[in-house]
């Protein structure tokens, strides 16, 4: 199985007021919006989280314009950013893809569930639902009537070597993926359990929807980790992510 990190974009944020509030307030930086892509040992490709909306490209303000998050988060995509181009750049189109898994339902997570008409779409049932209602969650991007999804529940083997780890906190019934690689080992992508290291460091849980279970799911993802000396891959880490093989080279 090989794992590869897609690049599709980047956020300009006040730091402190999105991702690690006392922890750079009033800071902007770049931060990074991946993707992944599995490429299974039986021929399947999983896409997991498709990223912001393309229309980010030409208008940054596409999602959040007029709202109040728009001071202190912009999107910033160049035309490779798309994830149409990133699957290319693999010999590889969204009629491609077999199955996606939304870590969740945000709009830099699910803004291209659109383009997978074709692939069967995984999602926590009790965090479908609770999207569906809440306005931090975009419906245009994922409630539509083309799509298919699969709505599982708990902690299951997704397919083989991608278990669903439960990380809620950030959102409701948010989920983190353990991925078994044979040369690499254990991967775990937190996706937003865990934004960046500076929110291990400085115990910096307020940018969380409910901070004292988002350090709960942290916690546990920290124990699986040194449990299966795991890497863990961070949602979203300028930091990290200059240390990460990103596409096309790959983790296997």
């Amino acid at each position: 199985m090989r794992l590869y990190i897609l690049p599709v974009g980047e956020a300009c944020i006040d730091k402190g007021a999105v991702i690690s509030p006392g922890v750079d307030d009033g800071k902007r930086v770049h931060i990074p919006i991946p993707v992944y892509l599995l490429q299974t040992d039986d021929g399947r490709n999983v896409l997991i989280d498709t990223g912001m909306h393309r229309k980010h490209i030409t208008d940054p303000e596409y999602t959040f314009r007029g709202q109040e998050i728009s001071k202190v988060l912009l999107p910033v995509m160049r035309p490779e950013d798309s994830i149409v181009r990133r699957l290319a750049e693999l010999d590889l189109s969204p009629q491609d893809i077999d199955l996606v898994i939304n870590t969740h339902l945000h709009f830099d997570h699910c803004g291209n569930n659109e383009l997978f008409k074709d692939a069967t779409i995984v999602v926590q049932r009790q965090h479908f639902e609770v999207a569906k209602e809440h306005p931090s969650f975009p419906n245009q991007y994922f409630d539509l009537p083309h799509l298919r999804y699969q709505l599982i529940e708990g902690e299951p083997e997704i397919l083989p070597g991608v278990h669903s780890v439960l990380t809620p906190g950030h959102a409701p019934w948010h989920q983190s993926l353990l991925i078994s690689l044979r040369h690499d080992g254990d991967m775990v992508i937190c996706a937003d359990a865990i934004y960046c290291q500076d929110n291990l460091d400085h115990d910096a849980w307020g940018g969380q929807m409910d901070p004292e279970e988002a350090k709960r799911s942290a916690e546990k993802l920290l124990h699986l980790a040194e449990e299966r000396d795991a890497t863990l891959l961070y949602g979203h880490d300028p930091d990290q992510w200059r240390t990460l093989r990103k596409s096309p080279a790959y983790y296997s």
